[in-house]
C-alpha cells in the first residue's frame, strides 16, 4: 500500500535495460550498420553486453578486431543513426508493468528523471514515444562534452534539476555500470533482473536492493 510519506521524493530511472527493452532494435540497426560497411554481424545476445556505455563504445565493441579504427566507428555510427532514427520504435517496447510503476509514482507526487547513455536526441524521442503520459523532471542521455555513466555528472545535473538531495533520491538500473553511477554518486541503487546484464553483475557491486518485477519498486520507495 502507497503511504504519504514516501522514503524517497526523486526516482531516477536508466533507460535502457531497466524502462525499455531496446536490445532488438539497436542489435538490428547496429548489424545494418556493420554490414554497409563489409563488417560481420552478431547474434542479438552479443548486443546485451554490447551496450551499456554509449554508442561509440557499442559500435567499437561490434567492429572486428583490426578494424576498431576511429574512421570506422564514425561511418558504422553514421549507418546506425541515419537507420535507428526511423526503426528505433519497431522492437522495443516497455518492460511489462514499467508504465502502471510510473504513473503510481507520479500520481503519489514522486519526481522521475532518466538518466541513459543513448544519445540524447534517442533518448528523448524513445521517451516521447512509449512515455508521453510521464512528466520527468529531467531527461538526460548522452551529451556533448558531459561524460557517459557511471561519471556521476548526469546524477548531478537530475539532483540539481530537481532541487533533491543525494539522500531523498534513489537510481534504479540493470548493469554494472548503473550501480557504479549511483555509488560514485553517492546515493542508493536498485537493481533490476529484467534488463540486459545478469544478476550476478549487479550483485558485484552491492546495491542495496535487487528486484525482479517493477512492482517491487514500489515496496521500496514506500516502505
Amino acid at each position: 500500500m502507497i503511504s504519504t510519506s514516501p522514503k524517497k521524493t526523486l526516482v531516477i530511472f536508466d533507460l535502457d535495460g531497466t524502462l525499455l527493452d531496446t536490445v532488438a532494435d539497436l542489435a538490428s540497426s547496429t548489424n545494418h550498420a556493420l554490414r554497409l560497411c563489409g563488417f560481420p554481424v552478431h547474434e542479438l545476445n552479443a548486443y546485451h553486453y554490447f551496450v551499456g556505455n554509449g554508442i561509440n563504445k557499442l559500435f567499437e565493441r561490434a567492429i572486428p578486431e583490426g578494424e576498431k579504427t576511429q574512421e570506422n566507428i564514425v561511418q558504422v555510427r553514421q549507418y546506425f543513426l541515419e537507420y535507428y532514427g526511423i526503426h528505433n520504435t519497431d522492437l522495443t517496447k516497455p518492460y511489462p508493468g514499467m508504465v502502471d510503476l510510473l504513473l503510481s509514482l507520479q500520481n503519489a507526487g514522486i519526481k522521475l528523471a532518466v538518466a541513459s547513455n543513448k544519445y540524447q536526441k534517442g533518448t528523448e524521442k524513445l521517451i516521447q514515444h512509449f512515455f508521453s503520459g510521464i512528466n520527468f523532471v529531467a531527461l538526460f542521455g548522452q551529451r556533448e562534452n558531459v561524460p557517459t555513466k557511471p561519471d556521476p555528472t548526469i546524477v548531478y545535473d537530475i539532483l540539481d534539476m530537481a532541487e533533491t538531495e543525494k539522500q531523498n533520491a534513489i537510481y534504479i538500473g540493470d548493469s554494472g555500470v548503473d550501480m557504479l553511477t549511483a555509488k560514485n554518486s553517492g546515493i542508493e541503487a536498485v537493481g533490476v533482473t529484467w534488463g540486459f546484464r545478469p544478476r550476478t553483475e549487479l550483485e558485484e557491486f552491492s546495491p542495496k536492493y535487487i528486484v525482479d518485477h517493477p512492482s517491487e519498486i514500489l515496496s521500496i520507495i514506500f516502505q
